[in-house]
């Protein structure tokens, strides 16, 4: 590897690290000829690359990177645990395009190989338990995402790695939320937010408190909530990220909807809309956003908007894969129904939404 090359790569992740996706992907644009001179220079680009245009929402473009960097890995040269970190950013990106099931396997592989090869490090151990775990949540299965989860805190208390460990937390604390654990929840996201703040990570920390919003609402304390929503908001404009400020605004559209202000819901629910702007990586929140928009409608009496609303948040959660989204905006349907006096559709949409739910089917 050359001099030109090992100082652009050093560039890069110091800009990824930092979240600074854009400017990583300029340097190595800008790096461009230095980064092919050999296999394993184009190798760590190429993985590089495709976590940047990941992050940014180029989702198509970062696997097409990604398979690059794939065929490269099955070279003289290189081992499993190089096809270990290429299998992970692959199921990482299967996730951002709701193919869930493709990216559990792929981490699963990920994991199994980087093991076999005795050379697995606990960061990247971690980050594949952690992204597993996001899996696991989306398919309703809870001890698997809790296993993970907890073995990822485990190994990031053992290390003292803060930013690693803020994730795990996080990653729990959404585990928990989901199975009604909520003072749980609380606990582990408050410690996500406190670890991100030290790590100097804001933008992280300005995610984890959106979470923690969510949670104190569910807790009954909903002024503390808009308070907690209000900062994350705040944080996201501060470090000009539309997609974090767009989940915010969505959080306190739900808020507000839940305390009765329907107008105000709607006025959040379509400001959020704009802000995450069709991003194809983060459709659950925009399907949220809509299911939110639905049901403030509703609320209002403007059912044909409503059931427009609804609709494309039931879209939304179908292109997510999640069967508890989609329930969810099939319950949100019924009452649409129910309110319009159609009682029969009502009663075909709920039994639809317990069907998709029910564990046991013969």
């Amino acid at each position: 590897m050359t001099t030109a090359a090992q100082s652009a790569l050093f560039e890069v992740k110091a800009a990824l690290d930092a979240h600074e996706y854009e400017r990583a992907i300029e340097v190595l644009t800008t790096a461009g000829p230095s980064l092919r001179v050999d296999d394993e220079t184009e190798f760590r680009a190429l993985l590089d690359e495709g976590w940047g245009r990941m992050s940014i929402g180029e989702v198509d473009e970062a696997v097409a990177k990604l398979d690059r960097a794939r065929t490269l890995s099955e070279r003289e040269g290189f081992n499993d645990l190089d096809r270990a970190e290429v299998l992970f950013r692959l199921g990482c990106c299967r996730l951002k395009l709701g193919v869930v099931t493709n990216a559990v396997q792929l981490l699963t592989l990920a994991l199994d190989l980087g093991e076999r090869s005795g050379l697995l490090s606990d960061p990247l151990r971690i980050d594949i338990l952690l992204w597993r775990t996001r899996c696991y949540r989306r398919q309703r299965d809870w001890p698997a995402a809790r296993a993970d989860g907890d073995a990822a805190i485990e190994l990031a208390e053992r290390d003292g790695v803060g930013a690693q460990l803020a994730d795990a937390y996080l990653q729990a604390s959404q585990v928990a939320e989901r199975t009604g654990q909520l003072m749980i929840a609380r606990f582990y996201v408050e410690r996500a937010v406190d670890l991100f703040r030290d790590a100097g990570d804001l933008l992280s920390a300005g995610k984890a408190l959106n979470n923690l919003g969510g949670i104190l609402f569910l807790l009954g304390r909903a002024d503390d909530a808009k308070a907690q929503l209000a900062e994350a908001f705040t944080v996201a404009l501060q470090l000009d990220n539309d997609v974090d400020a767009g989940y915010a605004v969505s959080s306190t559209a739900q808020v507000l909807l839940r305390c009765a202000e329907p107008e105000a819901a709607e006025h959040n629910a379509r400001h959020a809309l704009t802000l995450l702007a069709d991003r194809r990586d983060h459709v659950n929140e925009i399907g949220s956003a809509r299911l939110v928009l639905g049901r403030a409608l509703m609320e209002q009496s403007r059912f044909d908007e409503a059931d427009e609303a609804l609709a494309a948040a039931d879209a939304n959660f179908e292109q997510l894969g999640s069967i508890g989204h989609r329930a969810a905006a099939w319950l949100a349907q019924g009452d649409l129904a129910a309110r319009r006096g159609l009682i029969d559709e009502a009663a075909a949409v709920y039994r639809r939404a317990a069907e998709a739910l029910q564990d046991v089917r013969f």
